[in-house]
C-alpha cells in the first residue's frame, strides 16, 4: 500500500492511519516474528515506561513515537537480540530506538513522492511513567494502539504545520 505525498493536503491525512497501522504490523512481523492486534477501547493504554522518538525533515516534517511497558521492550529487545540472551538496560533502549527507526522508515517508504527528501533522525528514547510528548509545531495528530503479547502500545505521528 502506497499513497502520492504529493496530493495529500493535510484534510486528507487521515488517510495515512491505514498506512501507519501497516508500517507498524509489517515491522513486528518481520523483524520480531510477532502479529499484533489492535486494542480495544476497553485496553488500559501502556504504562509509558518506554517513549522512542524519532524525528522526520524535508517533505514531511514530524515525529513518530512509539510507546511501551518495560515488558513489551524487554520482550522485544530479546527477539531482536535473539533467544537466550537477557537484554542489558542500554540494548533494551537501543532496541526501542530502532523498533521505532524502522516504522518511521517504512511508513516514509510508503508514501511516494517523499523518497529521500524525507529525512530520519537519530532515534531517542526516554524512560519514566510521567513523560508526555507535546508538539509545539501545532498540525496534525495519527495515534494507534496495538497490543504486542497482550500489552498495549503505542504509535503516535505528530505532523507539523
Amino acid at each position: 500500500m502506497s499513497v502520492d505525498a504529493s496530493v495529500l493536503a493535510p484534510s486528507r491525512q487521515h488517510e495515512w492511519l491505514p498506512i501507519l497501522e501497516l508500517a507498524v504490523m509489517e515491522v513486528f512481523e518481520i523483524m520480531l516474528g510477532s502479529r499484533l492486534t489492535l486494542a480495544t477501547k476497553s485496553e488500559p493504554p501502556p504504562q509509558g515506561e518506554l517513549t522512542a522518538i524519532v524525528a522526520m525533515a524535508g517533505s514531511l516534517r514530524g515525529t513518530v513515537t512509539f510507546c511501551c511497558g518495560s515488558q513489551s521492550a524487554n520482550q522485544i529487545a530479546v527477539r531482536l537480540l535473539g533467544a537466550g540472551i537477557v537484554p542489558a538496560e542500554g540494548q533494551v533502549w537501543d532496541a526501542i530506538g530502532e523498533i521505532c527507526n524502522m516504522v518511521a522508515g517504512n511508513f516514509k517508504n510508503k508514501l511516494t513522492g517523499l523518497g529521500g527528501v524525507c529525512l530520519l533522525g537519530v532515534p531517542a528514547v526516554v524512560t519514566g511513567q510521567a513523560v508526555r510528548f507535546h508538539s509545539m509545531a501545532g498540525g496534525d495528530s495519527l495515534e494507534i494502539a496495538l497490543m504486542f503479547e497482550g500489552d498495549p502500545l503505542v504509535i503516535r505521528l505528530d505532523l507539523h504545520a
